[in-house]
């Protein structure tokens, strides 16, 4: 009996996964639909589809499910698009400076979310003015992260917080070019538009 007891809780183990289909027409304001359509044709999996993100390339689904049902989710939301890729997702002990340039990465591919988490990384790891800084880039990211599940109102409200950590920092961080990202986000408040660009 106990035997059996441990095999069901090792099989109920969930993971969590960034989902990314090619992107068919939707738009950031399908995000609702999105999440609302997939959550149910995987309603008969033990699976968790907690938010969908829409870039101009893919769709991003945040999924928590135990890795052994993962193809089958991935089957099944595969009937929204094609499957361009599957990340696990876990924290990682990485180098600034390899966090830094998977940051930039997923950032200029506009996988927003997976970029904050690389940074995020990054900046545990930094102290006083460099950590400020970092926290800007995040800031960003996150803005954007929300413009594409449809919440560009929420995105724009924190420019000025990235703005304000940003400060007066050095031109360039690494490869970043930290006065662009400063003038984009000053153009960003004059407009009151969320415009992607790479960094």
């Amino acid at each position: 009996m106990e035997n059996k007891f441990k095999k069901i809780q090792s099989n109920s183990h969930m993971e969590r996964y960034m989902i990314h289909l090619k992107n068919n027409d939707y738009s950031p304001k399908d995000s609702s639909y999105l999440v609302n359509h997939a959550r149910k044709i995987c309603s008969t999996i033990p699976a968790s589809v907690r938010v969908a993100r829409v870039a101009r390339k893919f769709l991003e689904f945040d999924v928590s499910v135990n890795p052994d049902d993962l193809d089958l989710v991935i089957e099944k939301l595969s009937t929204i698009g094609p499957l361009d890729n599957a990340r696990h997702i876990f924290e990682e002990k990485i180098g600034k400076e390899d966090g830094t340039r998977d940051g930039v990465f997923y950032f200029n591919n506009e996988r927003f979310w997976e970029s904050h988490e690389s940074l995020e990384g990054v900046w545990k790891q930094c102290y006083g003015r460099e950590k400020e800084l970092v926290q800007g880039i995040i800031l960003l990211a996150v803005a954007f992260a929300h413009a594409q599940k449809n919440e560009a109102r929420i995105g724009i409200g924190m420019l000025q917080r990235a703005l304000e950590k940003l400060g007066d920092s050095p031109g360039t961080y690494g490869e970043i070019d930290v006065d662009r990202i400063r003038n984009k986000i000053k153009e960003m408040q004059k407009t009151e538009e969320l415009t992607i660009f790479e960094i």
